[in-house]
């Protein structure tokens, strides 16, 4: 019988042998497509709550009577809440069900919504964006379900598509978002936000079967802790550190309390049976150098989601700026995201016949020729609307190729048993990055900001220093990602040994206690993975 020789020790209540894939294990009651359509629509929802607050970032500090210092939380709160749930989220769909912890998450969108929907002030505001934030964790969960119910041939497009969502979602809540707040009011906003992932999690309830399967062992709670106070204290220095001043003490104290907590929550998780995060299998060469390459890619993606409506949006007396309404500005955006989508199926094409790591290394660069053309627009002002129209489709069409090309490379480097976890932990990659350059970029945007007078009084904007300063470190990021791409071993089978059932089952198996997992399980995490070529 052939098994993992690569699974943690614990436990797995399979309830079946064989296969977990439909194909095998059967689903009679199960509608693939009507499934798969659900759950990127769910992704479309994360997307959209996730950008139509972008429209508003301007007019946060008058809508909220907050600073604008202040007000970059509106952001950072629901990246850093996806940051910590998606890992989360995704052992907990391990343990109790994926379903169940989909309904969740659309859950906590919704009330967070509408928190959000009755808030007037900056404290109940950041809450709703936290509880909002704890959607993210979706697209690993979605992805996860499809492994299940769809059969291996329909995968990849699947997953493409789900991946593509993010960018339908951009695509759709940048110009909704900016009609909705300009002719009905910012707080219809929200209202739409919960209507649709109500609307979501019905679907997900109709159409959406629970996995059957069951992660043994405990929670790993103090690891789940850990993770998120590390989090935290990254992000808040970088957030606040140009306030609170980079040497003072608040700012090295926090940093200094990030590495002592990461430090223990390293040996903390390497000792558990059942940790949160498997340490050893993100430190595996393939993972780790795809996680990285996730990072810098999602740092270069949000980049491009704040600069550009902010220069659309100031006035056309600022040191750059267009002077268009949000309305306008989010139409010139708008089709980056349906590009996204159109090229999640051309980076499928490209992976056939060149494998996933060459379209995750294109992808990257794609996105950089995005930030050298508005490089060389911020160094010669010859910004017109069209241009940026034509920078922002650089963009989507890069993340389209990049996104779709993670997973791939994921399921081909992971035991079949550990491909929700690690594609959990992969999209947890994404969310650091984007939450790093939310925090970053928003920081430099703000140290760089200048006073200028508009009628009825005055207004900060960024320079061009700031917004030069945040595209070269973007560019630099693409270039990171497509070289972290380009060294990822560029055909891996998943190591397989054989065990003697008869004689006893593997002790390392942690998915595989009771040796049930069989042939066909191995068969299709080979066909899920395939063998594709350089």
């Amino acid at each position: 019988m052939l098994v993992s020789a690569t699974n943690r020790a614990g436990g797995y209540e399979s309830g079946r042998s064989g296969s977990a894939g439909p194909e095998s294990a059967g689903h009679p009651q199960t509608h693939p497509r009507a499934a798969v359509a659900v759950l990127c629509a769910a992704g479309i929802v994360v997307a959209l709550m996730q950008t139509i607050i972008v429209p508003l970032i301007p007019q946060l500090p008058d809508l909220l009577h907050a600073a604008p210092s202040d007000t970059t939380w509106a952001l950072t709160m629901t990246l850093l809440a996806g940051a910590v749930i998606t890992p989360i989220g995704g052992r907990l769909g391990d343990m109790y069900g994926k379903r169940r912890m989909l309904l969740a998450s659309m859950g906590c969108v919704a009330a967070g919504s509408i928190l959000c929907a009755l808030s007037s002030a900056l404290l109940p505001f950041l809450i709703g964006r936290g509880l909002q934030g704890l959607g993210f964790g979706t697209i690993a969960l979605g992805i996860s379900v499809m492994r299940d119910i769809v059969p291996a041939r329909h995968l990849g497009s699947s997953v493409g598509t789900m991946s593509a969502s993010l960018g339908i979602g951009g695509a759709l809540g940048l110009p909704v978002s900016a009609f909705i707040a300009q002719n009905i009011g910012w707080h219809a906003l929200f209202w739409l936000c919960a209507g649709a992932a109500g609307m979501a999690a019905v679907g997900i309830a109709l159409t959406v079967p629970e996995s059957r399967g069951r992660a043994g062992g405990r929670f790993d709670l103090l690891g789940a802790v850990g993770l998120a106070a590390m989090l935290v204290c990254l992000l808040l220095p970088l957030s606040k550190g140009a306030s609170w001043g980079w040497a003072s003490p608040t700012t090295l104290g926090v940093l200094i309390t990030f590495l002592i907590v990461a430090a223990t929550w390293w040996r903390w998780e390497r000792r558990r049976n059942t940790p949160l995060i498997d340490l050893r299998v993100a430190l595996d060469r393939p993972v780790l150098l795809t996680n990285t390459a996730s990072v810098a890619t999602g740092f270069a993606f949000y980049s491009m989601q704040l600069m550009p409506i902010q220069l659309l949006m100031a006035p056309a007396g600022a040191p750059i700026g267009l002077g268009f309404d949000m309305l306008m500005a989010s139409l010139v955006l708008a089709p980056s995201g349906i590009l996204m989508f159109v090229f999640s199926h051309v980076s499928a094409w490209l992976t056939d016949r060149a494998g996933p790591r060459v379209s995750l290394a294109v992808g990257g660069l794609v996105i950089g020729l995005g930030y050298v053309v508005f490089l060389v627009l911020l160094l010669t002002g010859g910004f017109t609307w069209w241009i940026m129209l034509i920078v922002a489709c650089l963009t989507g069409a890069g993340l389209g190729i990049a996104y779709s090309a993670m997973p791939a490379l994921i399921m081909r480097a992971v035991p079949v048993a550990q491909t929700g976890e690690a594609n959990g932990v992969n999209a947890l990659m994404r969310v650091v990055g984007t939450s790093t350059s939310a925090a970053v970029v928003g920081m430099v945007l703000t140290w760089s900001a200048v006073q200028i007078s508009v009628p009825g009084g005055a207004i900060v904007v960024p320079d061009t220093n700031g917004y030069l300063i945040a595209s070269i470190v973007s560019l630099v990021a693409c270039v990171v990602a497509a070289a972290l791409a380009m060294a990822i071993p560029a055909s891996r089978r998943l190591e397989i040994e054989t065990i003697d059932t008869l004689g006893g089952r593997d002790p390392s198996s942690r998915d595989d206690p009771e040796g049930t997992i069989g042939t066909d399980e191995t068969d299709r995490a080979h066909e899920i993975r395939g063998e594709i070529s350089p």
